[in-house]
């Protein structure tokens, strides 16, 4: 009996070590995930700044629940996710640097809880600098505090894979694989889809149905809304569908890679995508990226571990085909979720190239990835602050534009079209109105009609012809571009 107390005190204390260890080191790892989320909120409020401005889509989001000018046309594409997300802030003020503050800490917290949703899947130095390196890149850092979807679409496909692969051993984690696909569905139900597939295939191949029925689950609540929507006010979902390919140029066979390409060097709409390629060094790290999930899955397979990098970069690859071979233009924030599934596998191989089978650090490998490293920064940093300079000068001179549309008597409640008159629209506290178009929503007689009753101008391009109903219209330059004022009548007393 004294040899069982004993064998019993000596386990306990052997076991005691390893529980405070353990503990200590899951600590530390949620410490250093927080550190990389946090270090993200503030690069974005110091490199892109809150004082912006918003951009012409953000203006579309935003105005939906927003105060400061009514509604904009919301084309067939988009979901509403974006909108419920901003209106904590936007419902009640019109400050762009708040909302964009909010937006900042809001995409740090959700890039944490994507990255914790991978804990026990891999060591947590490696979750850490995969979130690195999807939070250096200069999209993420750009668009992480806009109003936009495709960051949020990255994040939760990030946590819903997470999960999807936690799942098996903790059945709790399917919450997270439920959260997961209806944050992808809520903000853009189409990416949702394709980030699914492959995580359906598997969970059909490893006869695993309760996660199966976890991600349509979170995808149906996500959807639901946008596909109500459609019979509510596009006649259908089919014909939803038929119109959001057809305001996207017509999805089908378009070879895309190119012009993904051509957008890395700052051009966060390339349509129509002409012009050069960018210089090597900015495009080098994307030709990069895929040779290292590459090196990735074989250290996976070695390791006996395939599953956790597999479902991963078949995530990554389905959520890209659409954007590199069915669309015939480019935006670098479309491949973001596909970005944020490569960070970890790709992270994974650097760790495996660096060091040793034993774990000792290899210092001339290490010592080569970490200037190669400190060099993509380096460009990334520099894309990144071309593209806001050339942004904030876009916005600032929507403001003025504004402001000189004000002095001209056009207040609200007020009407544009024309070029650009969503986005300026938006800043002026004006509706915006087009009779042709992928935003088409009024007609000409509709557009004279109200002109009769508020003040009505036309935007175009410098020295550009004004639409025929508009040429008898006062013409005045302002900000890049002219405005073509309506006749002013009794309305304006």
């Amino acid at each position: 009996m004294a040899h069982g107390d004993r064998a019993l005190l000596v386990g306990a204390r052997g076991r005691a070590p390893s529980v405070t260890s353990g503990a200590s080191r899951r600590a530390g790892g949620g410490r250093s995930i927080a550190a990389v989320a946090a270090a993200f909120t503030l690069a974005q409020l110091v490199l892109v700044r809150p004082g912006m401005g918003l951009g012409w889509d953000e203006t579309v989001y935003v105005s939906q629940v927003g105060v400061q000018a009514p509604a904009a046309f919301f084309s067939a594409p988009r979901a509403r996710g974006v909108s419920l997300l901003v209106a904590p802030i936007a419902s009640w003020s019109t400050s762009t640097e708040l909302l964009r503050v909010y937006l900042a800490v809001l995409s740090g917290l959700g890039l944490h809880l994507a990255l914790r949703a991978w804990r026990g899947l891999f060591p947590v130095r490696v979750l850490a600098v995969g979130g690195a390196l999807f939070a250096s890149l200069w999209v993420t850092l750009f668009y992480g505090l806009q109003a936009m979807p495709n960051y949020w679409v990255a994040v939760g496909a990030l946590a819903a894979v997470g999960c999807f692969l936690r799942a098996r051993q903790d059945p709790g984690a399917l919450w997270g694989v439920v959260a997961g696909g209806a944050l992808m569905a809520w903000m853009r139900p189409t990416d949702a889809v394709w980030v699914a597939l492959p995580m359906l295939g598997a969970a059909a191949v490893g006869r695993r149905p309760r996660s199966a029925l976890a991600l349509v689950a979170g995808l149906v609540a996500g959807g639901t809304q946008w596909v109500v929507e459609a019979y509510v006010s596009y006649g259908g979902l089919a014909e939803r569908l038929h119109e959001a390919s057809r305001i996207q140029g017509g999805l089908g066979g378009h070879f895309a890679v190119d012009d993904q390409l051509r957008s890395l060097s700052g051009r966060t709409l390339c349509r129509p995508c002409t012009g050069p390629l960018p210089d090597p060094p900015v495009m080098v790290w994307w030709f990069v990226l895929p040779l290292l999930a590459a090196v990735g899955l074989v250290v996976a397979v070695r390791a006996r571990r395939t599953g956790r990098t597999l479902v991963p970069l078949m995530c990554a690859t389905t959520a890209a085909v659409p954007y590199l071979l069915m669309i015939g233009y480019a935006a670098p924030r479309f491949l973001l979720p596909a970005y944020a599934l490569l960070a970890i596998p790709v992270a994974d191989a650097l760790f495996h190239l660096a060091t040793t089978p034993a774990g000792r650090r290899r210092p001339v490998v290490a010592t080569l990835l970490a200037a190669g490293l400190l060099a993509h920064l380096a460009v990334q940093y520099a894309v990144l602050e071309r593209t806001v300079r050339r942004t904030t000068d876009d916005h600032r001179d929507w403001a003025r534009t504004a402001a000189e549309l004000h002095r001209l008597g056009v207040r609200p409640p007020c009407l544009l079209t024309g070029h650009l008159s969503i986005p300026v629209a938006y800043y002026t506290g004006c509706s915006s109105a087009a009779p042709g178009g992928h935003n088409a929503n009024s007609t000409v007689a509709e557009i004279l009609r109200t002109s009769r009753r508020i003040p009505v101008a036309a935007l175009t391009r410098p020295d550009g012809s004004p639409p025929a109903y508009a040429r008898d219209w006062q013409t005045l330059p302002a900000a890049g571009m002219d405005i073509h004022r309506a006749p002013v009548t009794d309305r304006d007393g």
